[in-house]
Protein backbone atom coordinates (compact mmCIF):
# COMPACT_ATOMS: atom_id res chain seq x y z
CA UNK A 1 0.00 0.00 0.00
CA UNK A 2 1.53 3.38 -1.02
CA UNK A 3 2.37 5.76 1.82
CA UNK A 4 2.46 9.45 0.88
CA UNK A 5 5.43 11.55 2.04
CA UNK A 6 4.43 15.21 2.41
CA UNK A 7 6.29 18.46 2.97
CA UNK A 8 6.40 18.89 6.76
CA UNK A 9 5.74 22.10 8.67
CA UNK A 10 9.17 23.68 9.10
CA UNK A 11 8.42 27.06 10.60
CA UNK A 12 5.60 29.37 11.54
CA UNK A 13 6.24 31.88 8.76
CA UNK A 14 7.27 29.41 6.01
CA UNK A 15 4.60 28.47 3.47
CA UNK A 16 6.64 26.92 0.66
CA UNK A 17 9.90 25.09 -0.01
CA UNK A 18 11.97 24.00 -3.00
CA UNK A 19 12.89 20.39 -3.75
CA UNK A 20 16.65 20.78 -4.16
CA UNK A 21 17.83 17.22 -4.65
CA UNK A 22 16.59 13.65 -4.71
CA UNK A 23 18.89 11.44 -2.64
CA UNK A 24 17.00 8.31 -3.69
CA UNK A 25 16.31 7.70 -7.43
CA UNK A 26 12.79 6.98 -8.65
CA UNK A 27 12.01 3.32 -7.99
CA UNK A 28 14.89 2.83 -5.56
CA UNK A 29 14.45 0.98 -2.28
CA UNK A 30 14.57 3.01 0.97
CA UNK A 31 14.63 1.79 4.53
CA UNK A 32 12.38 3.34 7.16
CA UNK A 33 13.75 6.72 8.37
CA UNK A 34 16.33 6.78 5.57
CA UNK A 35 16.93 10.24 4.07
CA UNK A 36 15.38 10.41 0.61
CA UNK A 37 15.36 14.09 -0.43
CA UNK A 38 16.73 17.52 0.39
CA UNK A 39 14.38 20.51 0.66
CA UNK A 40 15.18 24.20 1.03
CA UNK A 41 13.08 26.91 2.64
CA UNK A 42 13.80 30.62 2.62
CA UNK A 43 15.73 30.17 5.86
CA UNK A 44 17.37 26.75 5.85
CA UNK A 45 17.99 23.43 4.13
CA UNK A 46 16.52 20.27 5.64
CA UNK A 47 15.92 16.61 4.77
CA UNK A 48 12.88 14.36 4.63
CA UNK A 49 12.87 10.68 5.51
CA UNK A 50 11.00 7.60 4.36
CA UNK A 51 8.21 6.92 6.88
CA UNK A 52 8.14 3.23 5.91
CA UNK A 53 10.48 0.87 4.11
CA UNK A 54 9.64 0.36 0.44
CA UNK A 55 10.15 1.50 -3.16
CA UNK A 56 10.23 5.27 -3.73
CA UNK A 57 8.00 6.79 -6.42
CA UNK A 58 8.82 10.42 -7.24
CA UNK A 59 5.88 12.81 -7.54
CA UNK A 60 7.71 16.15 -7.38
CA UNK A 61 10.74 17.01 -9.49
CA UNK A 62 14.02 18.67 -8.52
CA UNK A 63 13.55 22.45 -8.64
CA UNK A 64 9.81 22.30 -7.95
CA UNK A 65 8.33 24.80 -5.48
CA UNK A 66 6.07 22.97 -3.03
CA UNK A 67 3.60 24.21 -0.43
CA UNK A 68 3.56 22.85 3.10
CA UNK A 69 1.55 19.62 3.01
CA UNK A 70 2.16 18.90 -0.70
CA UNK A 71 3.03 15.30 -1.58
CA UNK A 72 6.71 14.88 -2.44
CA UNK A 73 6.67 11.16 -3.19
CA UNK A 74 5.10 7.89 -2.16
CA UNK A 75 6.56 4.71 -0.69
CA UNK A 76 5.25 1.37 -1.98
CA UNK A 77 5.39 -0.78 1.14
CA UNK A 78 4.20 -3.83 -0.82
CA UNK A 79 7.21 -3.78 -3.11
CA UNK A 80 9.62 -6.69 -2.85
CA UNK A 81 12.93 -5.88 -1.20
CA UNK A 82 15.66 -6.15 -3.90
CA UNK A 83 18.08 -9.04 -3.61
CA UNK A 84 21.25 -8.08 -1.76
CA UNK A 85 19.63 -5.16 0.09
CA UNK A 86 19.86 -5.59 3.85
CA UNK A 87 17.92 -3.65 6.43
CA UNK A 88 21.05 -2.66 8.35
CA UNK A 89 24.02 -1.07 6.55
CA UNK A 90 27.22 -3.11 6.71
CA UNK A 91 29.97 -1.29 8.63
CA UNK A 92 33.32 -1.26 6.89
CA UNK A 93 36.67 -0.68 8.48
CA UNK A 94 38.67 2.37 7.50
CA UNK A 95 41.26 0.21 5.72
CA UNK A 96 38.58 -1.65 3.78
CA UNK A 97 37.19 1.64 2.52
CA UNK A 98 40.55 3.24 1.82
CA UNK A 99 42.15 0.46 -0.23
CA UNK A 100 39.62 0.28 -3.10
CA UNK A 101 39.76 4.08 -3.38
CA UNK A 102 43.52 3.97 -3.85
CA UNK A 103 43.24 1.11 -6.34
CA UNK A 104 40.59 3.06 -8.27
CA UNK A 105 42.88 6.09 -8.61
CA UNK A 106 45.80 3.95 -9.76
CA UNK A 107 43.61 2.10 -12.27
CA UNK A 108 42.23 5.37 -13.62
CA UNK A 109 45.79 6.65 -14.12
CA UNK A 110 46.80 3.43 -15.86
CA UNK A 111 43.78 3.54 -18.19
CA UNK A 112 44.67 6.95 -19.61
CA UNK A 113 45.19 6.83 -23.39
CA UNK A 114 48.31 8.75 -24.46
CA UNK A 115 50.95 8.63 -27.17
CA UNK A 116 54.38 7.30 -26.05
CA UNK A 117 55.91 10.80 -26.05
CA UNK A 118 52.96 12.27 -24.11
CA UNK A 119 53.08 9.39 -21.61
CA UNK A 120 56.79 9.96 -21.05
CA UNK A 121 56.27 13.67 -20.32
CA UNK A 122 53.36 12.88 -17.97
CA UNK A 123 55.53 10.41 -16.02
CA UNK A 124 58.57 12.73 -15.95
CA UNK A 125 56.71 15.91 -14.93
CA UNK A 126 54.14 14.05 -12.75
CA UNK A 127 51.26 15.79 -14.54
CA UNK A 128 47.75 15.13 -13.24
CA UNK A 129 45.94 13.67 -16.25
CA UNK A 130 42.69 15.25 -15.05
CA UNK A 131 44.16 18.64 -15.95
CA UNK A 132 44.82 17.58 -19.55
CA UNK A 133 42.30 18.05 -22.37
CA UNK A 134 42.91 15.27 -24.96
CA UNK A 135 42.79 16.31 -28.62
CA UNK A 136 43.96 13.10 -30.32
CA UNK A 137 41.77 10.54 -32.02
CA UNK A 138 39.54 8.45 -29.74
CA UNK A 139 40.27 10.73 -26.81
CA UNK A 140 44.03 10.12 -26.86
CA UNK A 141 46.40 12.57 -25.17
CA UNK A 142 49.12 13.88 -27.48
CA UNK A 143 52.33 15.78 -26.77
CA UNK A 144 50.79 19.24 -27.34
CA UNK A 145 47.98 18.48 -24.84
CA UNK A 146 50.50 17.80 -22.07
CA UNK A 147 52.58 20.88 -22.92
CA UNK A 148 49.40 22.97 -22.94
CA UNK A 149 48.51 21.75 -19.43
CA UNK A 150 52.03 22.57 -18.21
CA UNK A 151 51.94 26.07 -19.73
CA UNK A 152 48.47 26.84 -18.35
CA UNK A 153 48.44 25.20 -14.88
CA UNK A 154 45.55 27.30 -13.60
CA UNK A 155 43.16 26.61 -16.49
CA UNK A 156 40.46 24.03 -15.96
CA UNK A 157 40.27 21.29 -18.59
CA UNK A 158 37.59 21.90 -21.19
CA UNK A 159 37.45 25.67 -20.58
CA UNK A 160 38.12 27.54 -23.78
CA UNK A 161 40.42 30.54 -23.53
CA UNK A 162 38.75 33.92 -24.11
CA UNK A 163 35.34 32.28 -23.91
CA UNK A 164 32.33 34.61 -23.62
CA UNK A 165 29.76 31.98 -22.67
CA UNK A 166 27.00 32.85 -20.20
CA UNK A 167 24.79 30.66 -18.05
CA UNK A 168 21.71 31.33 -15.95
CA UNK A 169 20.90 29.65 -12.64
CA UNK A 170 17.70 29.94 -10.66
CA UNK A 171 18.14 31.84 -7.40
CA UNK A 172 17.71 29.60 -4.36
CA UNK A 173 15.13 30.50 -1.71
CA UNK A 174 17.94 31.06 0.76
CA UNK A 175 19.77 33.45 -1.58
CA UNK A 176 16.51 35.32 -2.25
CA UNK A 177 16.00 35.75 1.49
CA UNK A 178 19.58 36.93 2.01
CA UNK A 179 19.17 39.50 -0.79
CA UNK A 180 15.85 40.72 0.59
CA UNK A 181 17.16 41.07 4.16
CA UNK A 182 20.33 42.90 3.12
CA UNK A 183 18.39 45.47 1.09
CA UNK A 184 15.85 45.82 3.91
CA UNK A 185 18.66 46.41 6.40
CA UNK A 186 20.20 49.15 4.26
CA UNK A 187 16.83 50.81 3.64
CA UNK A 188 15.31 50.66 7.13
CA UNK A 189 18.24 51.41 9.45
CA UNK A 190 20.30 54.55 9.96
CA UNK A 191 23.49 52.52 9.57
CA UNK A 192 26.87 53.95 10.47
CA UNK A 193 30.24 52.23 10.99
CA UNK A 194 33.01 53.06 13.45
CA UNK A 195 36.49 51.53 13.30
CA UNK A 196 39.36 50.72 15.63
CA UNK A 197 42.42 48.48 15.66
CA UNK A 198 43.49 45.78 18.08
CA UNK A 199 46.95 44.53 18.98
CA UNK A 200 46.43 40.76 18.75
CA UNK A 201 49.84 39.95 20.24
CA UNK A 202 48.63 39.15 23.80
CA UNK A 203 45.91 36.77 22.57
CA UNK A 204 48.30 35.11 20.10
CA UNK A 205 50.79 34.57 22.95
CA UNK A 206 48.09 32.94 25.11
CA UNK A 207 47.00 30.66 22.27
CA UNK A 208 50.59 29.65 21.53
CA UNK A 209 51.27 28.86 25.21
CA UNK A 210 48.03 27.06 26.10
CA UNK A 211 46.55 25.70 22.85
CA UNK A 212 47.85 22.14 23.31
CA UNK A 213 46.73 21.85 26.93
CA UNK A 214 43.37 23.49 26.10
CA UNK A 215 42.68 20.97 23.34
CA UNK A 216 43.81 18.07 25.52
CA UNK A 217 41.40 19.07 28.32
CA UNK A 218 38.43 20.31 26.29
CA UNK A 219 38.72 18.50 22.95
CA UNK A 220 38.49 21.70 20.86
CA UNK A 221 40.98 24.22 19.51
CA UNK A 222 41.45 27.57 21.22
CA UNK A 223 40.46 30.04 18.51
CA UNK A 224 39.94 33.80 18.29
CA UNK A 225 36.14 33.56 18.32
CA UNK A 226 35.91 32.71 22.03
CA UNK A 227 38.01 35.77 22.96
CA UNK A 228 35.91 38.08 20.77
CA UNK A 229 32.64 36.59 22.01
CA UNK A 230 33.69 37.00 25.66
CA UNK A 231 34.82 40.58 25.08
CA UNK A 232 31.61 41.47 23.23
CA UNK A 233 29.42 39.97 25.97
CA UNK A 234 31.06 42.15 28.63
CA UNK A 235 30.79 45.21 26.39
CA UNK A 236 27.13 44.45 25.54
CA UNK A 237 26.28 44.40 29.24
CA UNK A 238 28.09 47.70 29.72
CA UNK A 239 26.36 49.29 26.70
CA UNK A 240 22.86 47.70 26.61
CA UNK A 241 21.67 49.77 23.63
CA UNK A 242 24.07 47.82 21.40
CA UNK A 243 22.30 44.64 22.53
CA UNK A 244 18.79 46.03 21.90
CA UNK A 245 16.49 46.52 18.93
CA UNK A 246 13.56 48.73 17.91
CA UNK A 247 10.05 47.24 17.84
CA UNK A 248 7.55 49.82 16.54
CA UNK A 249 7.78 52.68 19.08
CA UNK A 250 9.55 50.60 21.75
CA UNK A 251 13.17 49.66 22.40
CA UNK A 252 13.55 46.02 23.47
CA UNK A 253 16.55 45.50 25.77
CA UNK A 254 18.05 42.09 26.56
CA UNK A 255 19.62 40.97 29.83
CA UNK A 256 21.27 38.08 27.97
CA UNK A 257 23.65 37.88 25.01
CA UNK A 258 22.55 35.62 22.17
CA UNK A 259 25.48 36.07 19.80
CA UNK A 260 24.93 35.27 16.13
CA UNK A 261 28.02 34.17 14.22
CA UNK A 262 28.06 34.72 10.46
CA UNK A 263 29.08 31.49 8.70
CA UNK A 264 29.63 31.01 4.98
CA UNK A 265 27.64 27.88 4.05
CA UNK A 266 27.58 26.20 0.61
CA UNK A 267 24.28 27.90 -0.29
CA UNK A 268 24.88 31.30 1.27
CA UNK A 269 25.57 33.20 4.47
CA UNK A 270 23.82 31.89 7.59
CA UNK A 271 23.87 33.19 11.16
CA UNK A 272 23.47 30.46 13.79
CA UNK A 273 23.16 31.67 17.38
CA UNK A 274 25.23 31.01 20.51
CA UNK A 275 22.54 31.18 23.22
CA UNK A 276 23.43 32.85 26.54
CA UNK A 277 27.02 33.33 25.44
CA UNK A 278 27.60 35.57 28.47
CA UNK A 279 27.24 32.53 30.75
CA UNK A 280 29.56 30.23 28.78
CA UNK A 281 33.18 29.32 29.40
CA UNK A 282 35.79 29.69 26.64
CA UNK A 283 35.65 25.94 25.95
CA UNK A 284 31.84 25.97 25.75
CA UNK A 285 31.93 28.84 23.26
CA UNK A 286 34.54 27.11 21.08
CA UNK A 287 32.60 23.81 21.15
CA UNK A 288 29.37 25.58 20.17
CA UNK A 289 31.10 27.46 17.34
CA UNK A 290 32.53 24.21 15.94
CA UNK A 291 29.16 22.47 16.21
CA UNK A 292 27.26 25.28 14.47
CA UNK A 293 29.89 25.80 11.78
CA UNK A 294 29.95 22.07 10.98
CA UNK A 295 26.16 21.97 10.71
CA UNK A 296 26.24 25.03 8.44
CA UNK A 297 28.84 23.44 6.18
CA UNK A 298 26.70 20.31 5.88
CA UNK A 299 23.41 22.24 5.48
CA UNK A 300 22.12 20.70 8.73
CA UNK A 301 21.21 23.87 10.65
CA UNK A 302 17.64 24.04 11.90
CA UNK A 303 15.53 27.18 11.78
CA UNK A 304 15.53 27.27 15.59
CA UNK A 305 19.36 27.37 15.61
CA UNK A 306 19.31 30.47 13.39
CA UNK A 307 16.35 32.26 14.96
CA UNK A 308 16.80 35.21 17.27
CA UNK A 309 20.19 36.60 18.18
CA UNK A 310 20.78 39.96 19.83
CA UNK A 311 24.18 40.82 18.30
CA UNK A 312 26.29 39.45 15.44
CA UNK A 313 30.01 38.80 14.94
CA UNK A 314 31.35 38.23 11.42
CA UNK A 315 34.91 37.30 10.50
CA UNK A 316 35.94 38.45 7.05
CA UNK A 317 39.56 37.90 8.01
CA UNK A 318 39.37 34.21 7.16
CA UNK A 319 38.94 35.28 3.52
CA UNK A 320 41.75 37.84 3.72
CA UNK A 321 39.63 40.97 4.24
CA UNK A 322 41.61 43.92 5.62
CA UNK A 323 38.64 46.19 6.34
CA UNK A 324 34.90 46.24 5.64
CA UNK A 325 31.62 47.79 6.74
CA UNK A 326 29.41 44.81 7.68
CA UNK A 327 25.65 45.15 7.20
CA UNK A 328 23.43 44.91 10.30
CA UNK A 329 21.59 41.62 10.74
CA UNK A 330 18.06 43.01 11.30
CA UNK A 331 16.22 43.34 13.62
CA UNK A 332 19.49 43.58 15.58
CA UNK A 333 21.08 46.98 16.01
CA UNK A 334 24.78 46.23 15.64
CA UNK A 335 27.34 43.86 14.11
CA UNK A 336 31.07 43.51 14.78
CA UNK A 337 33.40 42.79 11.86
CA UNK A 338 36.71 41.02 12.44
CA UNK A 339 39.44 41.17 9.78
CA UNK A 340 42.81 39.64 8.96
CA UNK A 341 45.85 40.05 11.20
CA UNK A 342 48.74 41.92 9.59
CA UNK A 343 52.11 42.84 11.05
CA UNK A 344 52.37 46.63 10.96
CA UNK A 345 54.82 49.22 12.35
CA UNK A 346 53.30 50.88 15.43
CA UNK A 347 54.62 53.78 17.51
CA UNK A 348 55.15 52.67 21.14
CA UNK A 349 56.74 55.14 23.58
CA UNK A 350 58.41 56.99 20.74
CA UNK A 351 59.79 53.84 19.11
CA UNK A 352 58.62 51.88 16.07
CA UNK A 353 57.56 48.34 17.00
CA UNK A 354 56.19 45.67 14.67
CA UNK A 355 52.90 44.31 16.03
CA UNK A 356 50.22 41.89 14.73
CA UNK A 357 47.27 44.24 14.24
CA UNK A 358 43.63 43.68 13.30
CA UNK A 359 41.13 46.30 12.16
CA UNK A 360 37.71 45.88 13.78
CA UNK A 361 34.50 47.55 12.60
CA UNK A 362 31.20 48.10 14.37
CA UNK A 363 28.21 48.86 12.14
CA UNK A 364 25.28 50.14 14.19
CA UNK A 365 21.79 51.61 13.89
CA UNK A 366 22.14 55.28 14.77
CA UNK A 367 18.41 55.47 15.62
CA UNK A 368 19.06 53.57 18.85
CA UNK A 369 22.84 53.71 19.39
CA UNK A 370 24.60 57.06 19.81
CA UNK A 371 28.19 57.78 18.89
CA UNK A 372 29.30 57.70 22.52
CA UNK A 373 27.90 54.21 22.97
CA UNK A 374 29.21 52.79 19.69
CA UNK A 375 32.72 54.17 20.18
CA UNK A 376 32.70 53.23 23.88
CA UNK A 377 31.63 49.69 23.03
CA UNK A 378 34.40 49.22 20.46
CA UNK A 379 37.04 50.77 22.73
CA UNK A 380 36.03 48.40 25.54
CA UNK A 381 36.26 45.39 23.20
CA UNK A 382 39.73 46.59 22.16
CA UNK A 383 40.88 46.99 25.80
CA UNK A 384 39.61 43.56 26.79
CA UNK A 385 41.31 41.86 23.85
CA UNK A 386 44.61 43.66 24.38
CA UNK A 387 44.50 42.77 28.11
CA UNK A 388 43.05 39.22 28.16
CA UNK A 389 43.26 38.96 31.96
CA UNK A 390 40.42 41.51 32.09
CA UNK A 391 38.15 38.94 30.43
CA UNK A 392 37.99 37.08 33.74
CA UNK A 393 35.87 39.81 35.34
CA UNK A 394 35.20 42.19 32.46
CA UNK A 395 37.42 44.79 34.14
CA UNK A 396 40.65 45.12 36.12
CA UNK A 397 40.83 42.30 38.72
CA UNK A 398 41.78 44.76 41.49
CA UNK A 399 38.82 46.99 40.61
CA UNK A 400 36.58 43.91 40.73
CA UNK A 401 38.03 42.89 44.11
CA UNK A 402 37.48 46.34 45.60
CA UNK A 403 34.10 46.84 43.92
CA UNK A 404 35.31 49.95 42.12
Amino acid sequence: MPVEIKVPTVGESISEVTLVKWLKPDGAWAERDEVIAELESEKATFEINAEQAGAIKHIAKEGDTLAIGDVVCSVDTDAVRPAGVVSEPVTQTASAVAEPKKEKVETAQADVKATPVAAAIIADKKVDTKSIVPSGSNGKIVKQDVLGALNNPGRKPGIELFSRNERAEKMSNLRKTISKRLVESKNTTAMLTTFNEVDMGPIMDIRKKYKDKFKELHGVNLGFMSFFTKACCYALQQFPAVNAYIDADQIIYHDYCDVSIAVSAPKGLVVPVIRNAESMSMAEIESTVVELATKAKNNKLTIEEMAGGTFTITNGGIFGSMMSTPIINIPQSAILGMHNIVERPMAVNGKVVIKPMMYVALSYDHRIIDGRESVGFLVMVKQLLENPSLLLFGKDPVDALLGL
